[in-house]
C-alpha cells in the first residue's frame, strides 16, 4: 500500500491488463510497449516499472520517449542483479505501469518474494498495470507443459492472478512464423539458434503450447460470458459454441446415448459434451452406482464432463441445468415406458423436457430398450402431486365408470358391474395408495347402489343378496387396495434396499481400487444423500478433504422454501476425524445406511494415512538398500587399488630390495594412481550415500561455465585428454553449485573418454533459452541403446563397451542426482552421425529458485 494513502479514502483499484503469448518471442513485450505509447499519446501518465528486452533491438527501439523509473540492484550470492523499484513506482504515482514477465521471482531482499505481488501492492494503490506472462508460466499447465516440452517451469503464477485481470490479450503467432523470427536473428543470439530450434521451439512444441494458450483464453471467455448472463438475468441460450447436454438415468440405454451426443458434439470444432444425472433429494435413488460409474467413465474419456444435480422434478432440473452452462443441444433417451405404462401415468420426463426447452433443440434418441419397460413402479414413492391425483381419481374414475355402464344396463349384469367397478379401485390404489383407494371403493359402493342394484336411484336395498353382494364388494375393495398399497411399500422397501446395497458395494470397491477414494467416497456421500457438501475434518479442525458446495440450482417443487428444511450434520469417522454433512435433514433411515458410508470413508483415511507412513518409510528402505549394495561394492571394486596401493608401499619400504631409481618412481606412481583411483571412488560412494540419505549440503550461487571446466578437467586422470569446450564463454552464467557442478562435469567427460571414438575429441557445448542453460558433453563412441538408456543412471551399472571391470558405476547415477539437487536435469540424446550426448539442464542464474 502506497504510504501517502490518506486512511478512510475510498480509492479506485488499478486495473490489470495482461498480454498473454504461447512461447518467448511471440511479441508480447512490443505489444505491451506499443499500448504504452498509444496511451502516453492519449495524455495518460505511462512510466516502466521494468521491461527485459532480451537484447532485442526492435523492442529496445519501443523505450524511447517512455518516462522510466530506475531500477534497484540487489546483491545475491556474490551476483548483482536489477530488479524493478516498486516503492519508487508507487512514490511517483504513474496512471499506467509497465511491468514485464508477471511470473518472475523477485531476488531476496525485497518485501515480496513474487513479481505478481508487487503488481497487486501496485494495483491497490490504485495504478493501472500493463504486464505480460507465457502460457507455460501459469501453475494449473505447469505439469502439462513439461510434458511437452521436457522442460520444468520453475517460475510459476496462480491462475486466479491472472484471471483477475480485467483484460487479457492473446499475442498470437503460427509456429513456422515464430521459427522464422528465431532464425532471422529476433529472439535469440545467432549462436543458440540451432539449439533452440532443435528443442524447445520444435515445431510440435510451439503448435501443442498455441492450442493451450488458445483453449485457456477460450475458457476466460466463456467464464466472462457466463457472468455477464447470469448478471443480467439471461436465461435466453446464446449460442457462441456447441454445447451437447446428455441425461443419463443410469439405464441399460445410457452408453447408446452418450455416443450419440458426442458425435453430435464432434461434428462442430470446439463442441462440449456435458453429462448430467439428476438424483433426488430424498436419499438414495433407484439408479445403479455401478451403471453410473461406467457411464461417467465412458463420458470422461471421450472427452466429456460429468455432474450430478439435485432435484426432484426431473425436467426442471435438468432444463435448468442446461441453461446454466449455455447448452445449445439436449439428448435424451426414449422412455423405456410400455403404452399402457404411459396411459397410466401420463407424459414422461422426455415430453415434458420438449415441451418446456424453448430454444434448446432436444434429440430423442432411439435404442433397444425403448418401450420395453414394465407396468408402473409399485414402489414409487406417492408425491404430493400423485396423492392429489389418487383422490381425484377416487371421486372420477367410478362416475366415468357409471356413466359407461348406464349405457350397457340391460346388456351386463350386477356381477359384471361391481368387478368392473372393483378393476377401477385397484387402478386408484395404484395411483393414489390405500387412501384414495378407500375413497374411490365408497363412491364406488354408493354409485352401485343408487344405479345398478333395484330399486335404481334410490339407496334402498330390497333383496337380501344384493346387499350382501354389497357389502362384499366393499370389503374386497379395501382388502384389494390395503394389499396393493402395501406391496408399493414393500417394493420400494426392496428398491432401496438395492440401491443401497449397489451403493455400498460401489462404496468397497471404491476403497479397494486405490489412491483416489477419498474423494470419491465424499463425492458419493453427497450425492447418494441429496446434501449440498460434505467435509471430513480432524479434531483440530483442520480440513482433510470437502466436496461439493452450497447449491445454486434446484430442480425441486417451487412450492415452499428450499432452504426451509437445511441442516448439518456431524458423525465421528473414527478417531481423529468429524465428517460434515451440510443440506437435507436425513432420515432414520438415511442414518442408518449413512453410518456405513462413514465407516468406508474411515478405513479410506486410515488407508491413506497408512500409505503416508509408508511412504516416509520408503527413503529408508532405499537407504539401506544402498548401504546393502555400497558395502557389496567396497568389497571388490575398492579392493584392486586399495591392495594395489598396499603392494606398491610395501615393497618401498622393504628392506630386503634395493630398487633402482626407475623402479622406484614406478611404484610410486602406481601407489599415487591407486590412491588417486580409490579417492575418486570413495569420494563418489559418500556423495551418493548422501544423496540417498538426504544430506547433502547445497551453496547454490552464480556459476560460469567456462571457469568450471577447467577445474573439472584437472580432476580427470589424464587433464591433457582430448576435450573441445565450445560457446562455454557466451553462455550466462548457471544457478549450480559450483564444486558439485565440477564433479557432475568431471563424470561426464570422464565417462564421454572412456566411449569415445579413438582421435575424437570429447565435445562440450552450452546454449541458453527458455530460462535455462544447455550443456551437452558430445562424444562419438557406440551410443546407447533406447532400452538402456534409463539403466545407465542406476547405481552399479556398467554397460560400457571397452572396459566393464573397473569402477562401481556410480559415475552418472551420481551425475544424475547431484543435477538434480541443483534443480537441473540430466538426460541422454544421440549424438547426430553416432555416438552419445549427455544434456545437462541447469537454471540460468538470473532466475532465482523461490526460497523454501
Amino acid at each position: 500500500m502506497s504510504p501517502d494513502l490518506i486512511p478512510g479514502t475510498v480509492h479506485r483499484r488499478g486495473r490489470l491488463r495482461v498480454y498473454l503469448g504461447s512461447a518467448p518471442g511471440v511479441g508480447k513485450t512490443y505489444r505491451m510497449l506499443d499500448e504504452a505509447h498509444r496511451r502516453r499519446d492519449r495524455g495518460a501518465d505511462v512510466v516502466v516499472g521494468f521491461i527485459e528486452t532480451h537484447g532485442r533491438k526492435h523492442t529496445a527501439g519501443m523505450l524511447d520517449g517512455l518516462d522510466i523509473v530506475p531500477r534497484v540492484h540487489r546483491s545475491y550470492r556474490d551476483a548483482e542483479f536489477e530488479e524493478m523499484d516498486l516503492d519508487a513506482v508507487l512514490a511517483r504515482r504513474p496512471s499506467v505501469v509497465l511491468v514485464d514477465e508477471l511470473a518472475h521471482t523477485n531476488i531476496p531482499g525485497g518485501r515480496n518474494a513474487k513479481r505478481w505481488q508487487d503488481i497487486e501492492e501496485l494495483l491497490a494503490a490504485g495504478i493501472d498495470v500493463i504486464t505480460t506472462v507465457n502460457i507455460q508460466h501459469l501453475e494449473s499447465l505447469n505439469d502439462v507443459v513439461r510434458k511437452i516440452t521436457g522442460i520444468p517451469q520453475r517460475e510459476t503464477v496462480p491462475d486466479e492472478v491472472v484471471r483477475r485481470a480485467d483484460q487479457i490479450e492473446l499475442v498470437d503467432m503460427a509456429p513456422q512464423a515464430l521459427r522464422r523470427r528465431m532464425a532471422h536473428g529476433n529472439v535469440y543470439k545467432a549462436e543458440k539458434v540451432d539449439a533452440a530450434l532443435s528443442n524447445y521451439f520444435r515445431v510440435g512444441n510451439l503448435t501443442a503450447l498455441r492450442e493451450l494458450a488458445l483453449l485457456w483464453v477460450a475458457g476466460r471467455v466463456d467464464e466472462g460470458l457466463r457472468d455477464y448472463r447470469a448478471t443480467h438475468n439471461i436465461d435466453r441460450v446464446w449460442e457462441t459454441r456447441e454445447r451437447v447436454v446428455v441425461a443419463l438415468t443410469g439405464g441399460p440405454e445410457g452408453e447408446t446415448i452418450i455416443r450419440r451426443a458426442a458425435r453430435i458434439a464432434d461434428r462442430t470444432a470446439g463442441g462440449e459434451l456435458l453429462a448430467v444425472h439428476i438424483t433426488r433429494s430424498d436419499g438414495l435413488a433407484g439408479a445403479s452406482p455401478g451403471a453410473l460409474a461406467q457411464q461417467r467413465q465412458l463420458v470422461e474419456d471421450l472427452g466429456g464432463s460429468y455432474h450430478v444435480v439435485v432435484g426432484d422434478d426431473v425436467p426442471t432440473a435438468l432444463l435448468a441445468f442446461a441453461r446454466a452452462h449455455n447448452a445449445t443441444q439436449l439428448v435424451l433417451g426414449t422412455s423405456r415406458r410400455g403404452r399402457i405404462n404411459r396411459f397410466l401415468t401420463g407424459p414422461g420426463n422426455g415430453q415434458t423436457t420438449i415441451d418446456a426447452s424453448e430454444d434448446i433443440d432436444v434429440h430423442m434418441v432411439t435404442h433397444e430398450f425403448t418401450g420395453r419397460g414394465r407396468l408402473p413402479s409399485l414402489g414409487r414413492r406417492h408425491s404430493k402431486r400423485r396423492t392429489i391425483a389418487g383422490f381425484a381419481a377416487g371421486l372420477v374414475v367410478p362416475a366415468l365408470l357409471t356413466a359407461v355402464l348406464s349405457q350397457f344396463h340391460h346388456s351386463v349384469n350386477l356381477t359384471t358391474d361391481a368387478l368392473i367397478f372393483q378393476l377401477g379401485v385397484v387402478a386408484v390404489a395404484l395411483l393414489g395408495g390405500a387412501t384414495s383407494a378407500l375413497l374411490a371403493s365408497l363412491v364406488a359402493s354408493l354409485l352401485l347402489n343408487y344405479f345398478f342394484i333395484p330399486p335404481v336411484h334410490t339407496f334402498t336395498i330390497d333383496e337380501t343378496n344384493n346387499f350382501i353382494a354389497l357389502v362384499v364388494f366393499a370389503v374386497v375393495a379395501l382388502i384389494v387396495s390395503t394389499v396393493v398399497d402395501h406391496a408399493a411399500r414393500l417394493t420400494t422397501r426392496a428398491a432401496r434396499a438395492t440401491a443401497e446395497a449397489e451403493t455400498l458395494s460401489t462404496l468397497a470397491g471404491s476403497v479397494l481400487r486405490g489412491a483416489d477414494a477419498l474423494p470419491a467416497l465424499l463425492d458419493k456421500t453427497r450425492t447418494a444423500f441429496g446434501l449440498d457438501s460434505v467435509a471430513l475434518l480432524d479434531r483440530d479442525g483442520g480440513t482433510i478433504a470437502r466436496w461439493g458446495s452450497p447449491r445454486t440450482e434446484s430442480g425441486g417443487d417451487s412450492d415452499g422454501d428450499p432452504a426451509a428444511d437445511r441442516t448439518v450434520t456431524e458423525l465421528p469417522a473414527g478417531p481423529d476425524a468429524l465428517l460434515i454433512l451440510a443440506g437435507r435433514r436425513l432420515s432414520a433411515a438415511d442414518q442408518r445406511v449413512l453410518t456405513a458410508f462413514t465407516a468406508h470413508i474411515a478405513a479410506a483415511l486410515e488407508r491413506d494415512r497408512l500409505a503416508t507412513a509408508a511412504a516416509e518409510v520408503e527413503p529408508i528402505k532405499a537407504a539401506d538398500k544402498m548401504r546393502t549394495a555400497l558395502l557389496a561394492a567396497v568389497s571388490h571394486d575398492l579392493r584392486t587399488p586399495l591392495a594395489a596401493a598396499l603392494a606398491a608401499v610395501g615393497s618401498l619400504l622393504s628392506a630386503d630390495v634395493e630398487f633402482a631409481p626407475a623402479d622406484r618412481d614406478e611404484l610410486l606412481t602406481m601407489a599415487n594412481e591407486s590412491l588417486l583411483k580409490l579417492t575418486a571412488l570413495v569420494d563418489n560412494l559418500l556423495d551418493m550415500s548422501r544423496l540417498q540419505a538426504g544430506a547433502l549440503t547445497l551453496h547454490l550461487e552464480a556459476a560460469q561455465l567456462d571457469e568450471v571446466l577447467p577445474r573439472a578437467m584437472d580432476s580427470l586422470a589424464d587433464p591433457d585428454a582430448a576435450v573441445q569446450p565450445l560457446d562455454l564463454d557466451t553462455a550466462p552464467p548457471v544457478l549450480a553449485d559450483p564444486p558439485l557442478l565440477e564433479r557432475v562435469l568431471a563424470n561426464l567427460i570422464a565417462n564421454a573418454l572412456r566411449h569415445n571414438a579413438p582421435g575424437a575429441p570429447v565435445l562440450v557445448t552450452a546454449s541458453h533459452h527458455a530460462d535455462q542453460v544447455e550443456i551437452r558433453v558430445v562424444d562419438r563412441g557406440p551410443g546407447i541403446a533406447p532400452e538402456d538408456r534409463d539403466r545407465v543412471f542406476l547405481p552399479f551399472q556398467r554397460l560400457g563397451d571397452t572396459d566393464n571391470t573397473t569402477g562401481v558405476g556410480l559415475g552418472l547415477a551420481l551425475s544424475r542426482g547431484l543435477a538434480e539437487a541443483m534443480g537441473g536435469t540430466l538426460e541422454v540424446e544421440d549424438t547426430p552421425g553416432g555416438g552419445t550426448t549427455m544434456l545437462l539442464t541447469l537454471p540460468a542464474a538470473t532466475q532465482v529458485e523461490e526460497e523454501q
